[in-house]
């Protein structure tokens, strides 16, 4: 199989945004318009190298950045940094230093995946003027995530439970070259070409960067210090109806969700009835599409990518 970045040419740079330094790769005319990648966990900006060439030659102006904590970017200490509200200003930043310049500020699309969508979501409630359109991949709206947390969703959620653990989440993950991480994109994928040996190497590489493992892990654990309450609420259907979902501002922005059904990790359940808080929504679903839909069905992918954007 072709390396699919082979006739791309890509620039590395470090750019500091919202007081932290972020390695961005970027790639496509630069009087394109801009689109803005964000990757998920375990992953890095090479999440995108079957959507960074069709962009490309599409016209687009494509800024993939490696999220903060992770790969090469920089690794802030303690949980706090990693809030959602510090990730968003990550990306208003990236934004406002790649975007778009039109009359009410700078803009781009924003493409986002699993904890890329996440931030997504809340950069659409808090900062829709940042965003032209915005497409999430298997990620869920936290309005429906908290709607659908029951115990199979809980079941299928364990891992995030195990992240709250102190050390030890990091240390078994980054064990034997991140071996966990290998395995990770080795069991789910329903396409056995979505990931070489190579590319899953890179992605061990990447988790093995120092402080690495312990920034993504992170992520969750301010998340988790975040949402905890109304969860564990949802998880139990006898006091679940006596609170509110939380995510519940509207996003205005025109929105595609892609949704790959074998998710080990995501009911499909997440994905449907999501008009009450996001009117300007579509959503296409790959019954055969793992939670790496990008890479498993990233010829369909591309297709719905680049006619919405269009």
């Amino acid at each position: 199989m072709s390396e699919p970045l082979a006739d791309v040419a890509l620039t590395h740079e470090d750019v500091v945004v919202n007081g932290v330094r972020l390695h961005c790769v970027t790639a496509g005319p630069e009087d394109g318009d801009t689109v803005v990648l964000l990757h998920g966990f375990p992953e890095f900006w090479y999440s995108w190298r079957y959507q960074i060439p069709a962009l490309v030659d599409a016209g687009y102006s494509v800024v993939a950045p490696d999220l903060r904590g992770y790969n090469t970017s920089e690794k802030p200490q303690g949980v706090d940094a990693y809030a959602v509200e510090e990730l968003i200003g990550d990306v208003v930043g990236l934004i406002h230093r790649y975007g778009d310049r039109g009359d009410d500020g700078p803009q781009a699309h924003v493409v986002a995946h699993d904890w890329g969508g996440a931030i997504s979501w809340a950069l659409g409630m808090f900062h829709p003027e940042v965003i032209d359109r915005l497409v999430v991949m298997n990620a869920p709206h936290p309005a429906a995530f908290a709607r659908e947390f029951d115990l199979a969703q809980l079941k299928r959620s364990w891992y995030v439970l195990f992240f709250q653990l102190p050390w030890l989440p990091e240390t078994l993950s980054t064990m034997d070259d991140s071996r966990a991480i290998a395995e990770a994109f080795r069991g789910q994928p329903t396409d056995p070409s979505a990931f070489t040996e190579d590319d899953i190497q890179r992605y061990r590489d990447a988790f093995s960067q120092p402080g690495a493992a312990r920034a993504a892990i992170n992520y969750y654990r301010a998340y988790f210090r975040s949402i905890a309450r109304p969860m564990a609420k949802n998880a139990l259907p006898v006091v679940g109806r006596f609170f509110d979902l939380p995510g519940t501002e509207e996003i205005t922005v025109p929105t595609l969700l892609l949704w790959g059904e074998q998710d080990d990790a995501l009911g499909v359940g997440i994905s449907e009835g999501l008009d009450e808080w996001v009117p300007d929504i579509r959503v296409e679903r790959f019954p055969e599409a793992s939670h790496w839909v990008q890479c498993d069905a990233r010829e369909a992918v591309n297709e719905e990518l680049l006619a919405f954007l269009a």
